[in-house]
């Protein structure tokens, strides 16, 4: 008789919580798909909490406990770096599996945890750690496998994408939309890891190691959040046929990885531009199938413990794979060698000449404009009466929209910060060098 999978669960949180109830509630249909039993049989957390249904296991406040010979994966859904990273070290460590939802820890450590998960042959599950409800990971890793990826670009935080998709079907500014995100429990008090896009910056660090085979370097990912998106910019940014969307985009160059997180136009022909609220979706362009598309929630209790779930059915079936080596030594680019348009917003002073001034410096900088948004009666106060000129560049090399986006702010007739914006093309990005 096949011996059943033992569970030992860290982390009685949301999360926690729901992976529980799957456990408890769905026993006989998970041992149908995984072949054996799947037995939670010890649970570890800081506090207890009584209404919760354990089925039967055990439960302790030492995070310790899971260290036991009865336990065959621990399931780390703790959180951060310290006790999880112990938790999760200690179980490899004794030739534990390893199932967790923790992109901080991944993003932090994750290498030195894949090379001794490797060392000691054990598998860690990470489906959970990236767009919790969408199956990204075992598609890269499996679906994907025949194919060599070139790049994948996509909304891999729903917090934000919550606040963007408020501020453009509602018209709310972004303090408002942002408060209710906090109101709704889409965003946390303390908002900052969402909207300056760090938690968006983790995840496409992991996406982007498993697509081209490299180690996971969250510092050579470029990263910029959506605080200073402001309502306006999404009115124009429709206005001209876009819907302005916080992405992650990583694509493989022949000299490097071009990682970067940054709001973006997309044209609303694009299927990105769609996804709204707080739903998480992903583009994966491969040399054989071409570009899928991969949607679904990107957090919560339930989607996120479906996919915790997802990784111990694949262990009991024993195809969840024991971590390979980084197999590619491939430099972070950052933004250098980036070329798209852009779409900026500068604030003109009301006085004859200042659109020649601005043309003739994107001139100089062999700046192609595709599209201009300037209208007299939209003035705006100030020490001098302004108005908004919005321009959309064709194509142009981020070095050189930089240092003419700075001359543009010396200009006289410039009466303050440029708003600027890149424009993603996805169909093109997927299918460009």
């Amino acid at each position: 008789m096949t011996k059943p999978l033992r569970v030992g669960l860290a982390g009685l949180g949301t999360v926690g919580a729901s992976v529980v109830r799957l456990l408890v509630q769905d026993r006989e249909l998970l041992a149908r798909r995984g072949g054996r039993a799947i037995d939670l049989v010890r649970v570890a957390s800081r506090t207890f909490k009584p209404d919760i249904d354990l089925g039967g296991a055990s439960f302790d406040t030492d995070l310790g406990s899971l260290d036991t010979p009865d336990v065959d994966v621990v399931v780390e859904l703790i959180g951060g770096e310290g006790d999880a990273g112990d938790v999760v070290e200690t179980a490899i460590a004794a030739g534990r599996h390893v199932v967790t939802a923790n992109k901080a820890l991944l993003a932090g450590r994750g290498n030195e945890l894949f090379a001794a998960a490797c060392r000691n042959g054990v598998a860690l599950g990470y489906e959970a750690s990236v767009a919790g409800g969408i199956p990204i990971v075992n598609a890269l890793h499996k679906g994907l496998a025949a194919n060599r990826i070139e790049a994948l670009a996509g909304i891999v935080n729903g917090t934000s994408n919550y606040i963007l998709t408020a501020m453009e079907e509602d018209g709310q500014d972004f303090a408002g939309a942002l408060a209710a995100a906090q109101r709704l429990g889409y965003a946390e008090p303390d908002p900052t890891f969402d909207v300056e896009g760090i938690d968006a910056a983790q995840k496409l660090a992991i996406l982007a190691a498993l697509a081209f085979g490299t180690g996971i370097d969250v510092a050579g990912v470029y990263v910029e959040g959506i605080a200073n998106v402001d309502v306006e910019d999404i009115g124009y940014a429709r206005e001209l046929g876009f819907s302005i969307k916080h992405l992650g985009i990583a694509r493989r160059r022949e000299d490097g990885i071009e990682a970067r997180v940054h709001p973006a136009l997309v044209p609303e022909s694009e299927l990105l531009a769609k996804v709204s609220g707080v739903m998480n979706a992903v583009m994966v362009h491969g040399d054989a199938v071409g570009a899928t598309l991969h949607m679904g929630p990107g957090a919560g209790g339930m989607p996120t413990a479906s996919a915790v779930v997802a990784d111990l059915v694949e262990l009991a079936r024993g195809t969840l794979p024991v971590p390979a080596p980084a197999t590619a030594e491939l430099p972070s680019l950052g933004l250098a060698g980036v070329v798209c348009p852009h779409y900026l917003k500068i604030p003109a002073i009301d006085q004859p000449g200042v659109f020649a001034e601005v043309a003739d410096v994107l001139s100089r900088h062999r700046i192609s404009i595709e599209a201009v948004i300037q209208r007299p009666q939209a003035i705006r106060s100030g020490e001098a009466p302004w108005v908004p000129i919005i321009i959309l560049t064709d194509e142009v090399a981020e070095t050189e929209v930089e240092v003419a986006v700075a001359e543009l702010g010396n200009l006289s007739g410039v009466s303050g910060a440029i708003a600027r914006i890149r424009v993603a093309d996805l169909s093109a990005m997927m299918l460009g060098p």
